[in-house]
């Protein structure tokens, strides 16, 4: 990701929803090195911040709806969350929660684009996302997978103003001329029941060794460790509770990402 900061429009933060918030924290732990710090006030319903050194990189969640998958979710920077909100709903997506403020944090909302894919909005005010990017255990991509490529090209480039590289093999999502993303097209390999989705990339030292630790740890391996044909060395993993997401060589940083 040539981003190394938050910016208006691009990715600032990932953030996990799981039903079992304790076994996450010593599996990612154990995975990335993250060290968990859990927001004491009862308001806060057991939200916790994975750090690393002093940097804030993403975050471990109880699942605060039945209805709410185990999943990694994707948080798009915005400057004002309720024009973000009517832009998307103008584009034909929907808005399910929000927007909403969170403590003196920022203004949050969760969006679901026209293809199914559930993504998240942040307004920051005092917590302005993810304090590192592209170093091992931090976000370093996010990669939409969905069945109608088309409609939601149209749709991200019309409500955050997106470019997308013309490649009919691997787009790729940048703002301000820096790429953040690509784009996957769901085919007959994904099952059915699979819906369109975000899927965050972080940053590893070894894929293979990741790979390997997140077996150990519970996990499963949906995509083996692979070296992409002029592109990063990347797997996609699972973890104990189902959520998906995907981990490549901080080495590669810099690399096009086609899949």
């Amino acid at each position: 990701m040539k981003l190394d900061a938050p910016v208006t429009g691009g990715p600032c933060w990932a953030e996990l929803g799981t039903s079992d918030l304790e076994a996450a924290k010593r599996f990612y732990a154990r995975l990335f090195g993250w060290r968990p710090e859990t927001d004491p006030r009862q308001q806060a319903g057991g939200y916790t911040i994975a750090r690393l050194g002093d940097a804030a990189v993403a975050a471990l969640t109880p699942l605060y709806q039945q209805a709410q998958p185990v999943a990694w979710n994707v948080s798009f920077a915005v400057s004002d969350a309720d024009t973000a909100v009517r832009r998307i709903t103008e584009a034909g997506g929907a808005v399910p929660l929000g927007p909403r403020d969170v403590f003196d944090a920022g203004r949050f909302a969760v969006a679901v684009d026209p293809t199914g894919a559930v993504f998240q909005l942040w307004q920051a005010r005092a917590f302005p996302g993810a304090g590192l990017f592209n170093a091992p255990g931090a976000l370093g991509w996010v990669e939409l997978l969905t069945r109608e490529p088309d409609r939601a090209r149209d749709f991200y480039t019309t409500v955050f103003g997106w470019s997308v590289t013309a490649s009919d093999r691997y787009p790729q999502w940048g703002v301000g001329g820096a790429d953040f993303g690509g784009m996957v097209t769901m085919d007959d390999k994904f099952p059915h029941e699979v819906p369109a989705h975000w899927l965050p990339y972080f940053a590893v030292e070894d894929v293979d060794t990741a790979a390997a630790d997140a077996t150990g740890g519970g996990g499963t391996v949906l995509m083996v460790p692979t070296s992409l044909p002029d592109g990063p060395r990347i797997a996609v993993l699972r973890d104990p509770q189902g959520a998906m997401f995907g981990v490549y060589r901080a080495a590669d940083e810099g690399r096009d990402h086609p899949v």
